[in-house]
Order: C-alpha cells, then structure tokens, then sequence
C-alpha cells in the first residue's frame, strides 16, 4: 500500500527534522511542537469566552474542609477578594451584608442571592457569555437556545428546554418571599420546623388549569374547529393495541416516538478511499539457535552460562541489592518446581498437579522472587497468574480479582515471606480472605520454605505445545477482570518476534521500568529476555516515585543498549533533570515507549529529545509501541539501522475523527490532533483495519477502525469465556461484499487507528477510552489533555484526572473528575473548572456532563499509580466519590430530549363523546349508593338538635374518650355533659354576641374544643376551629392564629386559661399587637347558667360553620358549610361506616379542618358511637399510643393521616416483637382508613401493612379517603364493598392528560396507583376535561368533578374575591348533562369501571387520584405531579432522607434532605439530575441539599412544597450545598 492510498485526495509528504510528515493543506500546523500547539489552541479557545461567568455553587462551611486518605494540607482560609451580591454584581469582602461573618473565609452565597442573581442577571450574564456576534451563534448552536426579549425589550436567552415553560404572563421574579406566619401548627416530624403558608387572600390566584386558550368558541363553549375524525381514528387505532403491555423482555418500548432522534448532519465528513487490504508484517526469520520452548532457554542460560547476570534489582535508594544469575534462577525455580508438586498435600495427595493455576502476588519492588516463581510455575507445569499484593480489604478492583481466580480455581498463592507479614490478618493471625476472593493456602517462596530435589529428578523439558504457559489478568471498561490465557506455542511466538523486531542479541542490557507482572514488563523483562540471555535492570515504581530519574542513571551506569519506558516516566524526569547533568544516554540504540498508542505520547517524546539530545539521546532511538492484552504487542518502531523508513507525524482534524475520517479542517486551526505513528507491523503478522460496530468491514484508507491482528499462532483466548472469546479471539473481516479477507480468525487489539504512508501505523485511540456522544467518537485521552493544558499545575494534579463517560437518557454523557490541589481555593477552583468546560467544548465540540473536583489522594489508585477508572466511574453512578466541587452541564450536553408537547386544540366536548362511544368506552361517572331510608336521628336538620335529643334519650351514653400521651384517659364526656357544657357556653356567648356573628374556637385536641363548637350553634354564632399557637414557635405560629382570625371576621376567641396567658405573653406581644386582638373569652371556669333559649336557624341552608385550611400550595382557603351539609355529610359517613351507637371508633387526627374535624366533633353525635380521640402530638412522646389504644378497645374502625402512619412505620418498625410482649394485637382491626387530600402513598401503606401484620393486622384493612376543599369527604373505604383495588399505569401518559394506558408491574414507566377509598353514598362523581369542561371517557385523566348534597356552598374571604372561583362550586358540564351542578375539585383523576361488584350487585367503578392540580408542574408542554419525580429522586440514594421539588424563573429546584455525612451532599447532585433526565425527561436546574427535617410538613403529612419555596429564596434553609446545573 502506498501513500497515495490513504486518502481520495493524496496527502503531500515532505521531510521535517528527519521524519516524515503528512497532512492535508495546513502546513504551518506541522511544524508546531504537538503540545505547544494543542495548548495554544486551548488557549485560543479560552480567549473567546473570557468574560464567560458562571455562578458558583453555594456552600456550608464545614463542606469545605476537605478529607483525605492520606494526609494532605486543607485549603488555606483566606478571604475572597469579592462575592456575588444578589443584583449580580460584586461586593468588595469588606462590604459584604454578611462581612462580619465572612472576614477571613470564604464567602458563601445564600442560595437566595444566588438564585436571584441567576434570574435578575440573566441579560448580563449571557451578553458576557457572548461577546462578538460569531460566538454568540456558535454558542447558541451548541447549547441549544433560543433568543428572547422581555418586556423591556432587553434580549436574553434560555435553553430550550426552559423556552416552553415562559408563559405570556409568567413574571420573571416573585416580589414577595418573606416568612409567611404558621396556619396548621408544627410539623409533626419536627417541632423546629414550623409551617410556613403563605399570607394571601383565600383563592386569590386562579387555579393553574384555568388557562386561557387562543381557540375561537362559541356561544355554549364549544371550539369552532372540534372535528372528530383525527380523534375517532386515534380511539380506533387504540382498540388495536393490546391494553396491558407485557414486561420487560417483551415490552416494545414507545420511547423513540418520544424522544428526539439525533439525525446524522448531512455535511460531516464521509470516507472516500478505497477500501484498505490487509498488511503484511514481515517474515518471522528461522534462527536454528532460538530454543524450542522458554524452559528450554532457562536450562540452556542456567547451564551454559550460570554466572550471567539476568535480573538485578534496586532498592528505594537506587542501590543494587541483588543480581539474579542464570544459574541460580534455574537452580531456585528447580526446587520451588520439585516443591511445588511433591511437599504439598492435603489428606496425603499432592495439593496442585500439572495444569492447576497458581496465584503470583509479589510487590513491584521484589522482581527477582517473582521471576524466580513464574519460571518455577512453568517448569512444574502450572500455571502462574500473576496478581498485584492486596494492601487493604478495599482496594480498587480487588474483588474483580478474587472473582477471577475463583473462576481460575486457584487455590494457592504464592508470595515472599516480607509480602506476607503485610498483609492484612484476620483473628486467627492467617491472612485475611478479601471480599470475593475464594480461600486460599499462602506458601512463602523464600529459601527456607523450598526443598532441594534430589539428584535423579528433573523438570520437564518439553517442546512448545498449546497448553496455557500463563495467565494475565486484565480490566474492562466496565469494571470486570479476565483472565487471558496464553498459551506456550504464543508465547514463544512472541518472544521470537520481539527478538526480530527490536534486533534483540544475546547479553544485552536493558532497563524496564514497566511492571514485570504484566503486558510490556513482562513480555520484554521476563519472557523474551530470557530467551536471548539478557540482563534486566529493573526499576521499581517506589524508587521512581523518589527519584524519577533513576532509570536515566541506570542507562548510564550500566551502558543499557534498550529502555522500556512509558510516556509519564519520560514526563517525570523532565521535571527533575536539572538536578542531574553527568548522565549520558548515548548508549541506547532503542527506547522503547510502551503507551505509544496513547495519542499524547508524542508531546512526552518530543520534549524528552528536545531536552536530552544535548546528553548523547539520538531522535531515532525513541522507539513508541502499539500493544494489547489480547493481540500482545501489535507494532513497534524499528531502529533505523534495521533499514526501515522514517517515522511519521500526523496532523488530524478532531471533528473528522469523531466521525472515524482521516480529515483536517483547513478552516478549523485549532481543533485538530497530532500523532505520532507506533512503527511496523510484528514480524509473521498480518494486520487489517475493521470497522468498530457491527459486521467486522474492512476499512477504507481514510476511515479509522479498530486493528485486528493475526499471528498465525493460536493459544490466547478469555478464561471460560467462550463467547467473549468467540467475538475477540476468532473474528473473521470481511470485504464490502461480505467476502472474508482470508480463513485464518484475527484478534481485535481494542486499539483505534489506521495504516498511513510506507505501511507505518498510527493508533489515535483505544476502546476502553471511546466515548460515542450523539453518533460521535471522542477518545478520553483527548479530552484529558485538553484539560491539563487549561493551567493545570495551580489547581489539580496533572496524573490525577479520569475521563469517562456515563449513560443517561439513551446516550453517553462525559464526566471529567480531578483531584483538587489542597492549597487551591474555593473560587479558583470553580474558575478552573468553568475554563475547563469551555475548552473542551470548543476543541471537541462536545459538551461536559459533569466536571468534579475531589479532594487529594481519595480516587481510586491503579497498581502502579495512576487512576483506576472503572473503580471511579462506580463510585460516581453509587454516588460514594466525595466530591469537594461539582459543575454539573446537562443544558448544553443533553441534547437529546423529547419534543417539547405543543398543545393542540382541544377536541371539543361532543366529539369527545362521539370518540368514546365509537372507542366502545362509556362515559367516566360514577355515584354512590342511594342514602337510606331516615332513621330516628335522621329527622333532625341541625345537629346541635341530635345533641340535645341524645342528652334527652341517652343521657349516660359516652360518645368521647381522651386519650393523653401515657395512654390513660385523660377526659371523657357523655351525651349530657356535653350538651351542659355547650349550654354554659351558649349562655356567656349570648349576652355578648349577636347572632350569625363568627367565633374562632382556640383550644388544643379536647372535649373543650367539641362543648364549644356546639355552644356556638347553641348561641346562634358560627364557630371556625383554629389550631392553637406553640409556646416554643409563637414567632411564626401566632400570626398564622391572627390571620385566620381576621380572614374569619372573627368577632370574639374562646380559648383556654393558658392559651389566653400565651396571647397576653411577652413573646407574643413581640409577634402580634395585643390591643389588635378581638374580645378573648376564656371558658376554663364558666358559670353554671342555662342558657335563655336555643337558637333556631330559620333554614337548613344557613352557615353552620366556617372550615379554614391551608393547601399544599400555600393557599388559605376557608370554605362555607350549611347546616343541611354538615347533616349531610354525617348521614353518608354513617351509612359507609356503619356506625351505630354500640361502636368504636379510634382517631388518630387533628381535629381543626376538613375530614378530621367531622369525624372529632359531628359524627360522633349524630351517630351516637364512642369514639376513642388520640391527639397526634402525643405520638412524638409514645409512638405506640394509637394501636396501643386500637388494641386495648378492640376498635373495628380507625382513622389516621399518613403523617401518624409515617411515625409508627419509622418508630415501631423494629419494636413490633416489644408489642407483642405487650399483648398489643390489631386483629380486630376492619378498616384502617387514611385521611388525605392527596394521592394515596401506596408505599408507605404497604409498608404500614408489612411491618404489623405480625400483629395480625390484615393487608387488607389499610385503606385511604379523599377529600378536599369543596367536599370534605368523596370517598372513604367504609366496611362494606370490594377491596381496594392497584393498577398500574404508565406514567407518561398522565403527563398528557390522556387516556390512562394500563402496564403489568414491573413494565418500564410504571407508576402503582390504589383507589382512593368507595365513592360516599349520596356522592356523584364525574371526570371532565379542564378546559373544554366536557366529560371525558373511563379511564381517561381529567379532573374530578362531585356533586353531593354535602358540598360546600363557597369560599370564605374577606376580600370579597368569591366571584373569581364561583365556578368552583356551581359549574355545569358543556356538554351532555347540563342541568347538574357540579363542583370541581382541582384534583385530576380517572374513574374505571372493575371486574369487581359492589353490594348492590353493580360492576364496581374506583375512583383514582392522580393529584393536585395546582401543584402540577407544566414543563415542556407536559403535566409533571411533583411525587412522582420526588419518589424517584428518594430511590437514587440510600442517604436521601426526604425531597419536594418546585419551579422558580421556569428551573426544576430540587431539595433534598440529607440523611449522612456531609462529605456526601455533592454526591447527590449528579445522581438527582441523573434520575430526573432518565426517568421525567426533565433537566434540574437547582439542586439544593439540606438537613433532614427542613422540608415542612402539614398536620397531615402533606408536603408544604411552596413554604420550602419561600423559605429557599428568603435564604431560611440554611443549605448544605446549592448546585446550579448551567
């Protein structure tokens, strides 16, 4: 093959310094010095985006102090010159609002003014980012944003994964972020962490799916362009697919149809030459004097020429303290040979025989005992696997190496006595067995321990065969060890072709600083050495860490004709040759460069010559190499004398390698790659070039492709890996027309390159290093040199970077990780890092995922230095790497991403019907069963009138019981106490209150709370229940009690005699003005006076009471409930219940609003059961009171919220044996029903379930309710009717507000969600779509629409607002049913019809709560419930304790809590941008770290997501960490 091959265009070739040169047009581009000239272009690079900023991620203190394995300097406290203040700008240290804390240290951001900045300097920050015209758009191009303006017609730009979230009236910046006052009271988890509502009027922002629609309608609301055909023909396309999915291995995943397929760019580079033949190496010349095997060469050596030196090795001061002769290194390996296979036995049989596998674990610095047991090993005719000396249990990899020798089945390793007195003992004083490794017997090699053989026996001396001599042990890039058998005929074959190669001649000195173990250390220092009695000078690894210039001294010293040396050797020594001056390497004929392949050898090569010619080092003798576990060595230069032509240089283009063409980019100076070419071919080889993926095609002339050898000497294959070695070992290539090239089968070398002029070849990466990002090829070692040319020496350590790649969301992402100078600060650093990013994007054209700093000496360290990758590329994905830095980039690299939704206009209401009646689907509604005939009670309209006729009728009957924290009865009332007690209210209320006046009842859990409801209905006023202020947080919880009581137009407050001292306290007069309080009434001590006479409403329809709640938005809301209501909803509780007088019930509630005040103060009454009240908070001192309570009264029904069953689920989950002890049984236990306004936490019920069915509590039992504002109780399982039934839907669609696809568990996407409870009786309940508000199908998402006669009849506000969300309460479908009234309750949800029957002999329909409306999250077009991309991030981590997320400026914020060491928190930062990208498609803008108890809570376990909001941006968290993914 001639030059004119390699390309369609023939490259020109002249002579610079005495090598030849080839390149495409840029001549001035070969002349450069290949490391000057790659850092010029990163330097160039830089320039471009100098005034580039980036925020920096904002930090606790105690973060910074950096740990290390070894011991290391922190970085140096001192003061950074400025901070970020929120305006974007900069305050000097001294001005800083926070100065007085941060003299002397570093200053850290509050996330607030780092957000803030973030958004208000997001025109500043991107401008600076883009200075000239030509870089803005290449910017844009690579990070994938778009150009917008706001309102003051100032551009600025987002990603546009962000550009969908802008709505035409979202603001930029919320204005108000301070601490609102507390509304429910203390978080049950945490009594520091306070509620934080925010202060707004009730219902004063309209709800999120109020949208406005650009759709033209009609009069009734119908959109002119709603035809059915598109939507018919969906519905019928639909009846096609099969309804349930099967799993995984059968499961056709959808994604392609979702995510964006990156299309091949039609103008990048495509190879054009033609199609390369095979190179053939030279022949393999026949020397009769060559040994027929290597035992062979030992006894010949041994014999003929004992006193020749053949090892010595070095001490740590470079002093010799041991020559190995010949002579004795037969001597030595005869008898460990004879001892090995007679004086070792277990039951009285030999312990190894022929064939069996011995493990080698000998240091680095002891070469002579090594050699001395490898040829032992193959005079015996075992086999030596040679491994590295395990230091500590952890080491990297180690288990890897544990399994392969069990896998080897060794059991014998073989050591020196001083190795063995080092390694790790166990208890017994044997040596420890390390994790994964199989039990091993441990036999010292040293003199003592070997017997002399007797005179008549002698090894076996046989000729070459195919049995395995060795087996070497190597990583993959996943982590996982195999072992490569070579067999004697390859290794003999090898020696002998080295020996050609390098022009090897008896009696040589060569100097090996590899490790003699393995690869070329032990291919040049131990095998073919042997063969030509050559005398080695080993250098060990230790000495080299303290001199690196002692294998330079040992050249001199001891005239060294070859050096076997690698490219960091050559570095080190540059760093330390000033220090020496009397060395000559005028003696070497070859320096042999081992990682020649590695494409930045050749910046080593050339600054060792340019630095040591000036000491006798000839530019020809540098001799680089290609080599491989498998294919062994593949090429290598040849000295000149040997005839060969020169050596070559190659100047590439970087963006035509990323697409495997030979190209340079005439236009693009700077992105291109210079390498050196690694020599000929091995002599009696043939050589192809095939292409990396798929069928094994012969490559083209311009095309780069991995080398395949032949050396027509079988014998290495995998150990038991028949098929990895069928794919490596025994590959055939093939022409383009599928033709094999010849019979014989190639090995892959795992090295990337091509063949160029005068046959040399030319390796430009490897395998293990290629990272494919977007359908492009980027090499590892690339990109680490382009870091380590961005000013590495001040920040990191220039050994210590690795380049990897991970895969997240169908693609591979890169991850650089450094270890971080301990004298570099903070701010550096991050700059260091930002710099980094920008040269590697535009050298590579390729962004960075993730760049992380780590502190000194804590990555994985590889055998002989260096950094083990795939051990730290496992520690990034489980999250155990410690970074004390992260950048984290996934807007400019993820490019990837589904298309963001574009909303179409809605079908309208009657072609929904239409669709669903052609689809075969009946419409989504669903009812309760018909309210029962009235029963005794039921003639009452009022239910302050079953109270006073069950004080008549039952007077003793006890319908209340207290329970206090010890679990004894701390209060009790009957049917006459009660009505007593509320008559004495009535009467104090009636002589100071005027009728339909509002009363704000203030009391803890109690019968007190109960009395004066009721002397509130007596008297004729409206009561409105208020959770009373905590003494230890008045600050934030008494102006929560002000402002309901303001809202409420609270006339008066009845309260207790300590409530009413707290009020008048110091603490409170700090927080709320005592004169601004109404009348305080205190009823500890009322008089003992009846009261004139009850007040009668004049009808049912009149305000019973005001129930105020605060959502999970934020929102205070208060609604209005009737009288006919409130008797209402007692009637269907009963019934769904089946309560009655001579029943129990146990609630575990807080009884100030929806659910849990009706089943507190009315139920009861009206249908006469006892029930057992156990106030929550006194669950924080005695977890187990609540089912100690169920188990003692034996109670069928209870009630609880998820915040009471989270606490027993953490704190009794052990204690359950403890229980039992106790007699604490919950067999009796019917109904365990949950109280929430949210979807049911299916998790943590099945969890509730496991932990105490060992006290017979039944699976079956735990069920959930449903309620919200408009109606407090929807569904509620009751005792009557089928189990709750699970499904599990396929969570994208519900992203869609489509129909719900139905999955088999365990499909990909699949979500479980349970039924939320059997429908009320008297409760309607239908689906309707949010905007067209027409009903939808079964099983299709949309919100949940009820009408019952318990509705609520409205909002409560004092700004009279109560128009705005009319529509909540009195709405009426579009279409179909249209005289109905209906309120919405903001949830979405599906209903679907069941196999099941309920008890009226009906199909069952369940009821499925999806989630809040107002809490959706419209990202990207789509509906995003903030669970599921919470209950996602809690499982990437074993220490996430907790998380909530929310949007801010159009980011997804992350907060996690952080359950560990803070050495952790930035672990957690690509592990949640990590799951979020593969599970949501989303990309996380923030990610907050905090302390576990921060996220606040409500009363009912519910997350209070937008108080965490507030409580970030007002900068109350106090974070661990902030990241900002840029």
């Amino acid at each position: 093959m001639n030059a004119s091959d390699l390309v369609s265009t023939p490259p020109y070739i002249k002579s610079l310094n005495g090598q030849v040169l080839f390149c495409y047009a840029v001549a001035s581009l070969c002349a450069c010095v290949p490391s000057d000239l790659h850092t010029e272009a990163v330097q160039a690079a830089l320039a471009k985006y100098k005034e580039r900023k980036m925020p920096m991620p904002s930090k606790r203190r105690s973060v910074l102090v950096q740990s290390s394995v070894e011991a290391c300097t922190p970085p140096g406290e001192t003061s950074v010159p400025g901070a970020l203040c929120a305006e974007g700008g900069v305050y000097p240290a001294n001005t800083h609002p926070s100065s007085s804390r941060t003299k002397g240290r570093l200053c850290v951001r509050s996330p607030a003014s780092a957000c803030r900045m973030l958004a208000l300097s997001c025109v500043q920050w991107w401008k600076m980012m883009m200075l000239s015209f030509c870089c803005w758009r290449e910017i844009c191009r690579l990070m994938n944003v778009s150009i917008l303006r706001d309102s003051k017609g100032a551009q600025f730009s987002l990603p546009y994964s962000q550009f969908d979230l802008l709505t035409p009236d979202a603001p930029l910046i919320t204005d108000n972020h301070s601490a609102p006052p507390d509304v429910t009271g203390l978080s049950e988890r945490s009594s520091l962490h306070a509620e934080r509502p925010q202060v707004a009027s009730v219902r004063g922002v309209s709800r999120g799916y109020n949208h406005h629609t650009s759709v033209m309608e009609t009069a009734d609301g119908v959109p002119v362009n709603s035809r059915v055909s598109s939507k018919i023909q969906q519905l019928l396309n639909t009846l096609k697919r099969p309804k349930r999915p099967p799993l995984r291995e059968f499961f056709v995943d959808d994604f392609e149809e979702l995510l964006d397929v990156q299309q091949p760019d039609p103008n990048q580079p495509k190879p054009e030459g033609q199609h390369m033949s095979p190179l053939e190496g030279d022949p393999l010349g026949g020397v009769n004097t060559w040994p027929p095997s290597l035992p062979a060469a030992l006894h010949r050596w041994g014999t003929t020429q004992p006193k020749s030196p053949c090892l010595t090795a070095l001490d740590n001061a470079g002093k010799p303290v041991y020559t190995l002769t010949y002579g004795k290194l037969w001597t030595r390996s005869q008898k460990l040979a004879y001892t090995l296979l007679n004086k070792l036995s277990t039951r009285n049989e030999p312990l190894l025989v022929p064939g069996d596998r011995v493990a080698l674990v000998f240091p680095n610095n002891d070469p002579v005992m090594f050699m001395v047991a490898f040829y032992g090993c193959l005079l015996a005719e075992l086999v030596p696997v040679p491994i590295e000396v395990p230091l500590t249990r952890k080491d990297a990899g180690s288990q890897q190496i544990g399994f392969l020798l069990g896998s080897c089945g060794v059991t014998l390793a073989l050591t020196t006595d001083a190795c063995q007195k080092g390694l790790p003992k166990a208890q017994t004083g044997e040596v420890a067995t390390f994790k994964g490794w199989p039990r091993l017997l441990w036999f010292v090699t040293d003199g003592k321990h070997v017997v002399k053989p007797p005179k008549d026996w002698h090894p076996p001396i046989r000729d070459t065969s195919n049995d395995i001599a060795y087996i070497e042990y190597k990583t993959s890039k996943e982590g996982s060890t195999m072992g490569i058998t070579v067999s004697n005929a390859a290794t003999l074959a090898h020696c002998h072709a080295l020996t050609q190669a390098c022009g090897y001649t008896e009696g040589e000195t060569i100097t090996n600083v590899l490790d003699f173990k393995r690869e070329a250390g032990l291919w040049h220092g131990v095998l073919t050495s042997v063969m030509n009695r050559m005398h080695v000078i080993s250098i060990p690894y230790s000495l080299m860490k303290v001199n690196p210039l002692s294998w330079i001294q040992k050249v001199h010293t001891y005239k060294a004709r070859v050096a076997v040396v690698k490219s960091r050797d050559m570095h080190w020594s540059l760093l330390a040759q000033r220090d020496q001056r009397d060395v000559s390497l005028s003696s070497l004929r070859m320096l042999i460069v081992a990682d020649g392949a590695n494409p930045w050898s050749i910046s080593s090569c050339d600054a060792f010559l340019n630095v040591f010619q000036a000491r006798g080092l000839r530019p020809e003798v540098i001799c680089p190499c290609a080599s491989s576990s498998e294919a062994m060595t593949v090429a290598i230069r040849r000295p000149p004398e040997m005839g060969v032509p020169p050596p070559g240089k190659a100047v590439l283009s970087m963006g035509g390698l990323s697409h495997s063409v030979i190209r340079v980019d005439t236009e693009e100076k700077l992105s291109v790659l210079t390498v050196q070419d690694v020599g000929q071919v091995m002599p009696g080889t043939l050589v192809c070039v095939v292409r990396v993926e798929g069928t094994p095609y012969l490559c083209q002339t311009d095309e780069v492709g991995e080398i395949c050898v032949n050396s027509g000497i079988p014998g290495v294959a995998y150990y038991g890996l028949p098929g990895m070695t069928k794919n490596i070992f025994e590959t055939i290539p093939v022409t383009s027309s599928g033709i094999p090239i010849c019979d014989r089968p190639f090995t892959r070398t795992s090295l990337l390159g091509f063949v160029g002029p005068d046959s040399l070849v030319f390796v430009v990466g490897k395998m293990d290093g290629l990272m494919v990002v977007s359908g492009r090829r980027h090499n590892a070692d690339d990109v680490v040199a382009t870091a380590l040319a961005v000013e590495p020496m001040k920040f990191v350590y220039r050994g210590r970077i690795a380049v990897f790649s991970v895969s997240v969301l169908h693609d591979e992402r890169i991850v650089v990780v450094a270890e971080q100078r301990p004298d570099a600060s903070e701010e550096d650093s991050f700059q260091w890092m930002s710099r980094v990013l920008q040269a590697i994007d535009s050298i590579h054209q390729v962004g960075v995922y993730c760049l992380a700093l780590v502190p000194a000496n804590t990555l994985p360290k590889a055998p002989l230095g260096g950094i083990h990758i795939s051990e730290t590329k496992q520690r990034f994905l489980e999250g155990a790497l410690h970074p004390c830095n992260v950048l984290m980039c996934p807007h400019t690299c993820v490019t990837n991403l589904p298309k963001p939704r574009q909303k179409q206009p809605e079908v309208g209401p009657a072609s929904m019907i239409v669709g669903n009646l052609v689809a075969g689907k009946r419409i989504a509604q669903a009812c309760g069963r018909d309210v029962a005939q009235l029963e005794d009670n039921d003639q009452f309209l009022y239910i302050q009138d079953v109270l006073q006729w069950r004080a008549q009728a039952t007077p003793d009957h006890p319908v209340f019981l207290v329970l206090n924290a010890k679990g004894t009865v701390a209060s009790t009332a009957s049917c006459l106490q009660l009505h007593k007690r509320a008559e004495r209210v009535a009467a104090a209320l009636m002589g100071r209150l005027n009728t339909g006046d509002h009363v704000a009842l203030v009391y803890p859990p109690g019968i007190d709370l109960i009395a004066t409801f009721y002397g509130c209905l007596y008297a004729g006023c409206v009561p409105v229940t208020v959770r009373p202020p905590h003494p230890q947080n008045l600050a934030t919880t008494l102006p929560t009690v002000k402002m309901i009581v303001e809202v409420s137009k609270s006339v008066c407050i009845l309260t207790t005699q300590a409530i009413m001292k707290l009020f008048r306290s110091k603490e409170a007069a700090a927080a709320v003005d005592v004169k601004s309080w109404p009348m305080v009434l205190d009823t500890d001590d009322l008089p003992r006076k009846k009261s004139p006479q009850m007040y009668k409403p004049p009808t049912p329809e009149m305000l019973a009471y005001l129930d105020f709640s605060v959502s999970t938005t934020g929102i205070l809301a208060g609604v209005k409930m009737s009288h006919s209501a409130t008797s209402a909803l007692c009637r269907s509780i009963k019934l769904q219940c089946e309560l009655y007088p001579s029943r129990q019930i146990a609630i575990c509630l807080d009884p100030y609003c929806g659910l849990g005040f009706a089943l507190w103060c009315l139920c009861s009454l009206y249908s006469g059961h006892q029930s057992i009240l156990v106030p929550p908070l006194e669950l924080e001192s005695n977890a187990s009171l609540w089912l100690a309570a169920v188990s003692q009264y034996k109670v069928r029904v209870t009630f609880c919220s998820y915040s009471v069953m989270e606490m027993c689920t953490k704190g009794l989950g052990s204690q359950t044996e403890a229980l039992r002890l106790r007699n604490v049984n919950l067999s009796c236990v019917r109904t365990c029903m949950v109280v929430a306004e949210e979807r049911p936490r299916i998790a943590l019920t099945q969890s509730f379930s496991k932990i105490f069915k060992d006290l017979g509590l039944s699976p079956r039992a735990v069920s959930t309710t449903f309620g919200c504002r408009v109606n407090v109780a929807v569904c509620l399982q009751g005792t009557a009717g089928p189990d709750p039934t699970t499904v599990y839907v396929d969570m994208r669609a519900l992203r869609h507000d489509r129909w719900v696809r139905l999955v088999e568990r365990g499909s990909p996407h699949s979500l479980p969600l349970m039924e939320s409870g059997k429908i009320l009786p008297g409760v309607k309940v239908i689906i309707a779509n949010t905007e067209t508000k027409g009903p939808l199908g079964d099983s299709h998402l949309g919100e949940v629409w009820v009408s019952s006669p318990h509705n609520a009849t409205g909002y409560y506000t004092v700004y009279g607002e109560e128009a705005l969300h009319a529509d909540h309460f009195n709405t009426k479908l579009s279409f179909g049913d249209t005289q109905t009234v209906w309120a919405r309750t903001g949830y979405l949800g599906f209903l679907r019809r069941t196999e099941l029957t309920d008890a009226s002999g009906e199909r069952h329909d369940a009821l499925y709560v999806v989630g809040s409306l107002d809490e959706t999250l419209e990202l990207r077009g789509m509906r995003y419930h903030p669970i599921d991309i919470e209950t996602s991030v809690i499982r990437s981590h074993k220490s996430i304790a907790e998380c909530a997320v929310f949007t801010w400026t159009n980011l997804l914020v992350v907060v996690v809590e952080l359950e560990g060491s803070e050495q952790e928190a930035l672990d957690l930062v690509a592990l949640v941008t990590n799951v979020v990208l593969e599970e949501h498609y989303l990309i996380v803008g923030v990610v907050v770290v905090v302390d576990p108890g921060v996220i606040p809570i409500n009363s009912r376990g519910e997350k209070q997501r937008m108080h965490l909001r507030d409580g970030f941006l007002a900068d109350q968290l106090d974070p661990i960490y902030v990241a900002y993914n840029m």
